[in-house]
Order: C-alpha cells, then structure tokens, then sequence
C-alpha cells in the first residue's frame, strides 16, 4: 500500500509539474482511495453539446499522455461527462451518447500523439447523471 502511495505522489507531481503553464482553474489534480484523478474543464475541453477537442486541451492532454506513459503499470479510465441540457443528432441520441463520445475523443488524442499502449485505456460515458457540476443550462 506505502508503495502505491509513493508512486501516486510521485505520478501526482509529475502532472502538476508538467501541466504548471496551465490555468489551476482548468486542470485538478488529486488523489481519491488510491487513484489518480485528472479533471480538466469542459470550458477548456469541448463547447456545449461537442465532443470536438479544442487546441488547448489536445495540448494538456498530450502533456498527460507522455506522464502516464511513463507508468506503464497503470490503467486509465478517461470518463466523459456532460450537463443536462437536451441534446440529439444524427449520430447522437441522447447526453449519454455524448458523454461516451467526449470520452472516446481524449482516448484517440492519447492514442494518436503518444506510446500509451491503447490496451490501457478505457473510454466511458457518464452522460448527464453524474455531473462534474450542476449546470441547468448551456451557458452554466
């Protein structure tokens, strides 16, 4: 257990080394029962209701790429997550489908611009029912 602990904090101050040109306000980093997490806003991530990556966050995301993969023996889980605005397209039916879609959109930047070995990553869509934060609009 002392071990996972140490190759967290180192993990953990890695990122924050890494990601230091970037707005606190925009990236999280913290440590929750023995995991990792990265959170980066959907501001700087994605506009409403896309899953296209802004140029910011293709950058953040291949900085965090390029920590991870220094770890190989760590799996990542990249969970999408939208608000609960209403949304349905041609190739989206619901928030879910969104969410999952935001997801998969960071695992292929991971994939494309790094050596993570793809056999380490998941993609999976939280859709509206687990929010990051409670926004009852687009604009929130």
């Amino acid at each position: 257990m002392q071990r996972k602990d140490s190759l967290n904090l180192v993990l953990v101050m890695n990122l924050k080394r890494s990601l230091a040109d970037f707005d606190d306000e925009d990236i999280a980093i913290e440590v929750k029962k023995g995991v990792v997490y990265i959170s980066i806003s959907d501001k700087m991530l994605f506009k409403s209701g896309s899953y296209e990556i802004s140029d910011p966050a293709k950058k953040v995301i291949g900085k965090i790429a390029q920590i991870v993969n220094d770890h190989n023996d760590l799996d990542i889980l990249v969970e999408g997550h939208t608000d609960n605005v209403p949304i349905q397209t041609a190739c989206m039916m619901d928030n879910w489908d969104l969410s999952v879609m935001r997801a998969t959109s960071v695992v292929k930047i991971i994939t494309a611009n790094s050596k993570v070995n793809p056999l380490r990553l998941t993609a999976a869509g939280r859709g509206e029912f687990d929010p990051i934060a409670r926004g009852n609009s687009a604009e929130e």
